[in-house]
């Protein structure tokens, strides 16, 4: 009678077990799969950050090049139109551009995010910089892009109108929407010499340079999330 209860409680332990470590088993290659995803998820993540930091490289790029030209043009004005051709001029204010946007690939965070793998992250800091990133800094961008696109239709269109200016369109060149080349024009000077046209200019820096801080530090971030996020794939 002993031996069958001693027989029992053995094949009863070795069934619990065994139940016991299918479990843990299933959980542990759980674990392990969500690891894999949310490596696949970050390592997608630093391909579409990288991307992102080249898009804000060339859009500083236009910018700085945009403030460059309108100090020129400016301090063509200052010497009474002396220094610059009436075409050198036109052909410096179609390349003025303060109007390009940066727009953040957001799909693999938001799949972080949606899948439950965000949570898996260990690097507290990489989780606080995505949430910033793609919140905070995402709605600011947007704001200020919006308020600098109106402000540059009025821009372009003023252009356009006061010197009736054509122009040839290549949609295959530049870094962005193509380039212009002006093919006729009529120059107002008048115009040209007036508060208006100057303080119209001034406004175009002062955008140009509101949006050149602005995306030096979503790029800062960009570069400290890409950072973390390669780091956190490593461990």
């Amino acid at each position: 009678m002993k031996n069958i209860l001693a027989r029992g409680g053995i094949e009863f332990l070795a069934v619990f077990l065994g139940i016991a470590l299918s479990f843990y088993v299933e959980e542990w290659q759980t674990e392990k799969d969500n690891e894999r995803k949310k490596d696949q998820y970050l390592s997608d993540l630093t391909n579409t950050l990288e991307m992102d930091i080249q898009q804000i490289n060339k859009l500083l790029e236009t910018l700085i090049n945009s403030e460059k030209l309108i100090t020129e043009i400016q301090s063509d004005i200052d010497e009474n139109h002396k220094a610059l051709s009436d075409i050198e001029i036109l052909n410096k204010l179609l390349d003025v551009e303060v109007g390009f946007s940066f727009f953040p690939q957001d799909g693999i965070f938001n799949q972080l995010i949606s899948t439950g793998s965000f949570e898996l992250i260990e690097n507290v800091e990489l989780k606080n910089i995505l949430l910033e990133m793609y919140n905070h800094q995402k709605q600011r961008n947007y704001a200020t892009s919006t308020e600098i696109d109106h402000f540059n239709i009025r821009f372009r269109n003023e252009i356009l109108d006061e010197f009736r200016v054509s122009f040839n369109y290549n949609s295959y060149d530049g870094a962005f929407y193509g380039s212009r080349t002006v093919n006729r024009y009529k120059f107002n000077q008048p115009y040209y010499m007036s508060n208006a046209f100057y303080g119209l200019l001034s406004q175009a820096n002062l955008y140009g340079n509101m949006y050149t801080r602005q995306l030096k530090d979503i790029e800062k971030s960009y570069i400290t999330a890409l950072s973390f996020a390669k780091n956190e794939i490593v461990q």
